[in-house]
């Protein structure tokens, strides 16, 4: 019995704690929702704020255009960076350095907002107006290359992919038609068939001549030839002139 008491006390201490962290965790997070909105309530105000003064002239209506320009760099470069984060774990470095560079333009922003709000003097407004420009460019101009770059990494990105996903289609679209032979080779017809011999035949070779007209073949007759000729030579265009004719 007692045993049971015991664990029921242990139970009801272990759904309490259970609870009590619960409802922490719940009013941390309902805090962290409602700072939250609030921030982005805020945020909506100023920057409806800053686009009705940037229609105005004058250096108010210049800090509101610098203002808003800069929030707008650093606003498409967080949306870019956290978007492709994603799927390219290797942009989180990129957005380390988004981090520091707001911090600079938090700074920016704040003395443009107490220039607009709390400074009365015009004249030391447009004092301040080219060395905050210069400096909003600056913020700008390192929040444009991350976002471009991360963009260009994306598009390489899909790219490869598409390329790659493209030839495994072909080898497997190959596949799926392994009926298909391929096409045969174009066989020698008849009318080219002499010209290929003709062609192939060796570059030495006499061409036949026609029977009854071809020189002796022996050997003989050409020692014979050879031998009148070297008679003649020998004794004489005259030899044999002299000779008795032989009665008739």
């Amino acid at each position: 019995m007692e045993f049971v008491i015991g664990l029921l006390a242990f139970l009801f201490v272990l759904f309490v704690v259970l609870g009590a962290i619960a409802t922490v965790k719940t009013v941390r997070a309902v805090r962290r929702g409602v700072e939250r909105t609030g921030q982005q309530v805020r945020r909506t105000v100023e920057e409806t704020t800053l686009k009705a003064r940037s229609a105005q002239p004058g250096p108010m209506g210049e800090l509101a255009r610098v203002r808003l320009e800069l929030r707008t760099s650093l606003d498409s470069t967080r949306r870019a960076l956290e978007t492709g984060i994603r799927h390219d774990p290797s942009l989180s470095e990129a957005a380390g350095l988004l981090d520091r560079l707001e911090e600079h333009a938090r700074q920016l922003d704040g003395e443009l907002r107490l220039l607009m709000e709390r400074e009365p003097d015009r004249g030391r407004i447009a004092a301040r107006l080219p060395d905050a420009r210069e400096r909003a460019g600056r913020i700008r101009a390192s929040a444009d290359s991350l976002r471009f770059a991360a963009q260009d990494r994306a598009r390489r990105h899909d790219e490869d992919g598409l390329a790659a996903l493209s030839e495994q289609i072909e080898i497997e679209a190959g596949a799926l038609r392994h009926w298909t032979a391929p096409a045969p080779a174009p066989e020698a017809t008849s009318d080219t068939a002499p010209d290929t011999a003709s062609e192939t035949a060796a570059p030495g070779a006499e061409t036949p001549r026609a029977p009854g007209i071809e020189g002796p073949k022996d050997a003989s007759h050409g020692r014979t030839a050879d031998f009148g000729t070297d008679f003649t030579k020998e004794f004489g265009p005259d030899f044999g002139r002299g000779r008795p004719q032989s009665a008739s």
